[in-house]
Order: C-alpha cells, then structure tokens, then sequence
C-alpha cells in the first residue's frame, strides 16, 4: 500500500509523539476576504479534519489543538456563541468517522462555563471515542495554562492541609499528576499558526522542552504539507534537554 506520507520526513527518524498546536489565524483569514469572522471559524474546522487526518498518516500518537482559551470569553457574545455552535456540530458530524479511525477524543479545561447543549455534544463525542488506539486528540477549551497551574496547586495545598500530603514531597511528577493533563507525555513539538511568536498562555508547564514551530500559515489555509513541514523541522533539531552533544 502506497504511503500517504511525504518522503521527506525520515519515517525511520526521531518523530514526535506527541503535537500540539496553537490553532491561530481564522479572523485574518476571513477578513482577507471579506468575509464575517464566522466563517473563518468554519474553514478552522476544515484544517482541524485535515490535521487529524495528516497526524494519523504521520504515525502521531497525541494531537493536542488549543481550540478556546479562557481569554476568548471576553469576545463578543454573538462570536461566543457562533464558537459554541461550531463546536456542537463538529462534535455531531465527526464523531462517526472518528471513531471509525481509532481517535479518542478527550476535552480539556472549565468545561461548566460552555452552553449546555455545546457541553453535552463534548461529552457524547467523548464517550463514543473511548478506547481508540490511534490517535488521542485533546481539544482544550476554555482552557488557560496559568489556570490549570493555580488549581493544581491549590489541590495540592488542600491535600497538605488536610494531613495527606507533606509538603516537602511535593515535586514535579506530583504537581503534574495535579494538571488537567495527567498522565499525558508532554509535547514534543508545538506548532503555532499565523507568525504570531508568543504562546498564548498555552500549556505553560507542559511545553517546557517543546520544540517550537512558527509558521505563517493563517489555521485555515493550514494543510497536510504544512504539518509535515513542521515534522521533518522537528526531525532536523538536536534535542539535548540541557546537555551537550558528545563528540
């Protein structure tokens, strides 16, 4: 069977295992053309469908797309609940073919702050891709790295109150057991659209070692190739974690 994978990435080469992206660009990409913001969001849908298809056929194990920050809340209503909308059907549309390619779906951040009927279409498309081995996909919504932070350690400081933690035990593998990503392997490589070089309050723990991609790219017109593209930079890095290359 003919690979669907551009030769140019080393499929015998370091891949990353897990990519998350920072999904940026829809208003741009709209108001280039005229168009109302809604439906930059609407062909945002569209890349998202393309990624998950091209991080399938890249042999990635974990795509994490940052699709609402807690920030996004302060837009104006009518583009909130436009959001929340999209959400719901892309929710109703995927979940069958997901399903059918072995991607289970986890939705992470204050999920209570999202309209019920949004909430509940999360939570079927959740339970319907339980157990899928190929791909986990974590769509963060409502989310916010400094948040996710400040509520780790404030369970961690309850449970220290309360006798059943010492304080002085408390290192990094206890505090990211307290992270709504417990139990996730950190990103090996995050990817941000549009040439916007900041992250966004974006899993601030987490991409602590990350590789870094910038790409012009605004998340509509963000294709398979361009995925790829950020694949084979990644397989091109040395990653030393702090140390030296031996001679």
């Amino acid at each position: 069977m003919k690979s669907n994978v551009p030769a140019r990435i080393d499929m015998s080469g370091p891949m990353p295992r897990h990519v998350a992206v920072i999904m940026d660009g829809n208003g741009r990409w709209a108001r280039r053309q005229g168009l109302p913001r809604k439906t930059g969001h609407e062909a945002g849908m569209n890349a998202v469908r393309t990624t998950i298809e091209a991080s399938v056929d890249a042999g990635i194990k974990i795509l994490t797309l940052f699709a609402f920050s807690t920030d996004n809340w302060n837009r104006p209503s009518e583009e909130v609940s436009a959001l929340m909308s999209l959400l719901k059907a892309y929710a109703e549309r995927e979940c069958s073919e997901l399903v059918e390619k072995g991607v289970e779906v986890r939705v992470l951040g204050t999920l209570a702050r999202m309209q019920p009927s949004a909430r509940e279409a999360v939570e079927r498309i959740m339970r319907e891709t339980e157990g899928g081995t190929t791909l986990r996909l974590n769509l963060m919504i409502s989310y916010s790295g400094r948040e996710d932070i400040l509520t780790a350690v404030r369970r961690l400081a309850a449970r220290a109150r309360a006798g059943e933690l010492d304080p002085a035990e408390i290192d990094e593998a206890c505090l990211e057991r307290a992270l709504l990503t417990s139990g996730i392997p950190d990103p090996d490589l995050l990817i941000r659209t549009s040439g916007e070089c900041r992250i966004s309050n974006f899993m601030l723990w987490q991409i602590s070692y990350s590789e870094i991609h910038i790409t012009p790219v605004l998340w509509p017109d963000f294709s398979r190739d361009d995925l790829f593209a950020a694949v084979l930079d990644y397989q091109r890095r040395d990653r030393r974690f702090g140390r030296i290359t031996s001679a």
